[in-house]
């Protein structure tokens, strides 16, 4: 009862794989309120560029203003699941929360995209906690500890390394994902 919710919440930043893009310009759906001036504006395009999205394309008849959806606007923007994604991971990047959690943030996104978003995840949030969760191995090797879970329990825990050493269900589904990479070649 002692703790604001709302300042509380305001600490966690989070990027969900059902997120969800609202009909309002690009700039609120970054900031999550409507921008008060220039530095807003300059706040969501370094966020969007952080994410990798676009900020350029030929879809934004209004730039950041432009709104997403053509629910209230024939000329609005129809983001495909990876731009909506990086619309979701750049509000993380404007906010810049104490902590990040992100629940398959990449499902949407092609794994070049995928790679540049953790860098650029674990480089802007550098001195803060971060809890991804991801079912696709090669984006756990840049996390410091990882917990791998079965059945809704930990089996393992520890590094990428550790891990591998170890030899058990991380090794064993790590180099399951890593098969589809190599036949490919």
């Amino acid at each position: 009862n002692e703790i604001d919710g709302d300042a509380y919440r305001k600490r966690f930043g989070t990027v969900f794989q059902d997120l969800q893009v609202f009909a309002m310009p690009l700039t609120e759906n970054v900031l999550m309120r409507r921008p008060e001036g220039q530095e807003d504006y300059a706040k969501a395009e370094k966020a969007l560029t952080d994410a990798q999205f676009d900020c350029s394309h030929p879809g934004l008849t209004k730039g950041l203003d432009t709104i997403i959806s053509r629910e209230f606007d024939e000329s609005g923007f129809i983001p495909s699941g990876g731009q909506a994604q990086k619309i979701a991971i750049a509000r993380v990047f404007a906010q810049q929360p104490d902590m990040v959690i992100l629940d398959e943030p990449s499902s949407a996104l092609d794994p070049l995209a995928e790679y540049n978003m953790y860098n650029n995840m674990m480089r802007l949030s550098e001195g803060r906690g971060v809890v991804f969760i991801s079912h696709r191995l090669s984006s756990a090797r840049m996390a410091d500890k990882i917990f791998m879970m079965k059945e809704g329990s930990v089996v393992e825990h520890g590094t990428h390394e550790e891990l591998m050493e170890q030899n058990g269900h991380y090794h064993e589904m790590f180099m399951l994902q890593a098969e589809n990479y190599q036949d490919s070649l």
